[in-house]
């Protein structure tokens, strides 16, 4: 008998689950090692009907081995997910100088929009200039300069004086000065450490400024020295008002080059109206070469003595050749505009209801309402 059987497995071959399922059978059941093996024909049974692909999913194979997935299954190709427009995919091995630069490379390619500016408030920056001396330059700053401060406005005044009368004018002694307007001209100082806060905020001068323009000389962009030191305090103060040295020098040159208007003080003589012949000259070449929106804003008769004829006659030549350019207000003799700079101060302080504060006063409202014509 089990020579037979011997036999008859000898005549058999084995067949795996692999086997099977290549040719659409399924085992009838697992088969333990000591059971006899059942006959040829009732080793495998095949279905009377096809598993369905749900059955196939949840039910687990009896042969013990996972089900390879079938053959009529397409496999997704593994670059799917990849642009079919690609260089590979089109053929052409090359990759674009794009792909090789890293995107935050590219960022200066991306057009952005501008940040919408805001505006800045810039103070109005007055000159007082006249090459003549002695035509109260020095005492028209200061005491407009008050008067602007009494209505509110922040102000600041600027010695280009190398006499200082300015600085003394506020009870500051220039000769004790450490720092001046020279070191910011020469040596690029910032202006804020000189400003001295008294009556209003002054930036001082010393003896050392009548060196400036030979040691700015060399200097690169010498016109613009006092330019570019407003800027740090420009947006600080309303209103900027420099007094400048009886010549049409570099310092003068550097104060015009920063100005929007230019305010020219006249005594009622003909000497001092000669001086505006050669400052129109002057001023048509900054326009020209360094500040083209300088201009003036108007002629302020000063030291008028009604008393005398040569005085009205002086006023009548002023009207006639300039117009409406003279300003409406006159600044008359008086005593005060002497007397106030030896106690340090303004005339509106010194003797605040005088006549003499009344015609700064006056002529600080013309120019805040509309400046001359």
């Amino acid at each position: 008998m089990e020579d037979e059987l011997q036999g008859m497995e000898e005549a058999v071959p084995e067949r795996d689950s692999d086997s099977f399922r290549d040719e659409g059978e399924w085992a009838a059941g697992p088969v333990d090692a000591g059971d006899p093996p059942p006959a040829a024909e009732q080793q495998v049974v095949p279905p009377t009907t096809p598993p369905t692909a749900e059955a196939a999913l949840t039910e687990p194979s009896e042969v013990g081995d996972e089900m390879e997935p079938s053959e009529d299954v397409d496999e997704a190709p593994l670059n799917a997910g990849e642009d079919e427009e690609s260089p590979e995919a089109s053929g052409d091995g090359r990759m674009r100088a794009v792909d090789l630069i890293a995107p935050t490379r590219l960022d200066f390619l991306a057009e952005r929009e501008a940040d919408a500016e805001q505006p800045v408030k810039t103070a109005e920056v007055f000159v007082f200039a006249n090459q003549k001396g002695g035509v109260a330059k020095t005492t028209t700053t200061l005491n407009l300069a008050v008067a602007f401060a009494e209505s509110g406005y922040r102000v600041l005044c600027i010695d280009l004086d190398p006499q200082g009368n300015l600085t003394m004018s506020q009870g500051i002694d220039p000769d004790k000065v450490e720092k001046s307007l020279y070191d910011v001209l020469v040596n690029d100082m910032p202006i804020s450490e000189i400003i001295v806060k008294r009556e209003i905020d002054i930036a001082v001068a010393s003896i050392d400024l009548a060196g400036a323009e030979i040691a700015m000389s060399t200097k690169i962009g010498r016109e613009r020295s006092l330019e570019k030191a407003l800027k740090e305090v420009a947006g600080d103060y309303d209103f900027v008002c420099i007094d400048t040295p009886p010549s049409l020098g570099l310092l003068t040159i550097n104060a015009l080059t920063a100005a929007n208007k230019v305010i020219v003080p006249v005594q009622c003589e003909y000497l001092s109206m000669r001086g505006l012949v050669q400052l129109q000259n002057t001023l048509k070449m900054i326009q020209e070469n360094l500040n083209p929106d300088v201009r003036i804003e108007g002629i302020l008769p000063t030291m008028l003595d009604s008393r005398t004829i040569h005085a009205k006659e002086a006023v009548e030549i002023l009207e006639e050749n300039f117009g409406d350019l003279v300003f409406q207000s006159r600044i008359k003799k008086a005593i005060k505009f002497a007397e106030a700079p030896v106690k340090g101060a303004s005339v509106l302080k010194y003797d605040s209801t005088s006549s003499a504060a009344n015609y700064y006063r006056d002529l600080a409202k013309e120019v805040l309402s509309h400046g001359s014509a």
